[in-house]
């Protein structure tokens, strides 16, 4: 089998593979169209930040709280439940827009309630991949085309959604993506999982959450992924809510043109994760992470300043590689050193600086673009992004020392074809 499919060995994985890619279209299809009906209503930067900020806040503040209630309890149940009740705000945007009664508090309020259920539902997943697989030799590449799921689904959605917002309006897409969590639903239902061993019970949540964190963050390898992460996200992701200010008011666009900005964007990003699910061992990751960083950091600046629009195509190509090539090196890294009885906090703290950190950024920068433009405040981010890359960077050395004797003591080194237990600069 090629190596880029390994992963899908596994039945498990490849019912959750289709049901995934089903579902990570349809919302999407909700994300776009969403961002789209806001604007229509309010014309608002702020608000477009206002929104992104409500779905994603979640994620800083309640998924730490999450990841101990993964590590505790029946994961596959817990992604059930998640995805039942995600289909609630996308069956009430559908029935208040098709009524033409939506409200701008109406996104907001279901954006944030949504926002919550991802914050249980991003841990419970990420976690869930290694019983879907079984074992770690497979664990890299489950990762990676988890990732790609999310990526050719960003590339599809804003595609679809485009065309249905033309034609159909938003409420079409909303409804779609009600129906197709449907799919996930039903695949999750058909796994055969294999009890995983028993996991940590601790006398109080809170004493579980702090363990986690002080697993994450009190390893100097660990604690720097983290910080370079929520660095590059906090920068990086305001781009997805800006973009309908550069559709409509720079490229003189409609939906259309929104969903190909969207679209160009994950396609760097399939790119960049086709690359790593392709890729056998862990050896260069490093490299990899100081790459896409520096990528996206430098793509998202040279975007700023674009006005030709097949221009700003192309450039949204390395901003989608970097931002997410980088998250899944980080993620691949944190899983395969991450022990069995905390691999949910320590899911749920990555997915805190990735996920957590994008409505800060879309805060600040829906802020800043309210005050100097659009076009500005996105070359800030990029020029931020950059320094943070440069940064991590400058200090990639000590980084590679303390990670090599953990690669060697849980045979990584081996496995990941390392060059060598003197080079840890392999790493």
């Amino acid at each position: 089998m090629h190596p880029i499919l390994r992963g899908f060995q596994h039945r498990n994985f490849r019912l959750f593979f289709i049901g995934q890619t089903l579902s990570m279209t349809g919302t999407w299809m909700q994300h776009i169209a969403v961002s789209w009906l806001m604007y229509r209503l309010t014309g608002s930067a702020f608000m477009l930040g206002l929104t992104g900020f409500a779905m994603q806040i979640p994620m800083l503040l309640v998924s730490p709280f999450a990841g101990v209630w993964v590590d505790r309890f029946n994961r596959r149940k817990l992604l059930l439940l998640t995805q039942s009740l995600a289909l609630g705000p996308a069956l009430l945007l559908a029935a208040l827009t098709s009524a033409g009664s939506i409200q701008a508090w109406h996104i907001i309020a279901l954006s944030l309630f949504l926002g919550c259920v991802n914050a249980f539902d991003q841990p419970s997943r990420g976690a869930f991949i290694l019983e879907m697989v079984g074992n770690k030799e497979h664990l890299p590449n489950a990762i990676a085309l988890n990732s790609m799921i999310m990526h050719s689904s960003r590339f599809v959605g804003p595609s679809i959604a485009g065309v249905v917002l033309a034609y159909a309006g938003e409420a079409a897409c909303f409804m779609l993506n009600a129906l197709s969590y449907l799919a996930v639903i039903s695949a999750l239902l058909m796994m055969r999982v294999k009890p995983m061993a028993a996991r940590a019970r601790h006398a109080h949540w809170f004493d579980g959450m702090k363990q986690g964190f002080a697993y994450a963050f009190g390893f100097l390898p660990s604690r720097r992924l983290l910080l370079l992460l929520a660095a590059v996200s906090l920068t990086t992701f305001p781009f997805h809510q800006l973009m309908p200010i550069f559709a409509r008011d720079v490229f003189a666009g409609d939906a259309r043109t929104l969903g190909l900005l969207i679209s160009a964007s994950a396609l760097g990003a399939l790119g960049g994760t086709l690359y790593l699910a392709n890729r056998t061992s862990l050896a260069g990751l490093s490299r990899v992470i100081i790459a896409a960083s520096f990528s996206a950091g430098i793509g998202l600046a040279l975007f700023s300043q674009s006005r030709l629009l097949p221009l700003s195509l192309v450039l949204m190509l390395p901003i989608g590689f970097g931002l997410f090539a980088m998250a899944t090196c980080t993620n691949t890294i944190l899983q395969s050193i991450a022990d069995e009885d905390k691999r949910g906090r320590v899911v749920s703290i990555y997915g805190m600086c990735f996920l957590g950190m994008a409505p800060v950024g879309n805060f600040i920068s829906g802020s800043t673009a309210s005050h100097i433009g659009a076009p500005a405040a996105l070359f800030i981010n990029g020029v931020c992004c950059t320094l943070a890359a440069c940064l991590f960077a400058l200090t990639i050395r000590s980084w590679r020392e303390a990670i090599g004797p953990v690669y060697r003591r849980l045979d990584l080194t081996n496995k990941a074809g390392e060059q060598g237990r003197n080079r840890p600069e392999s790493q």
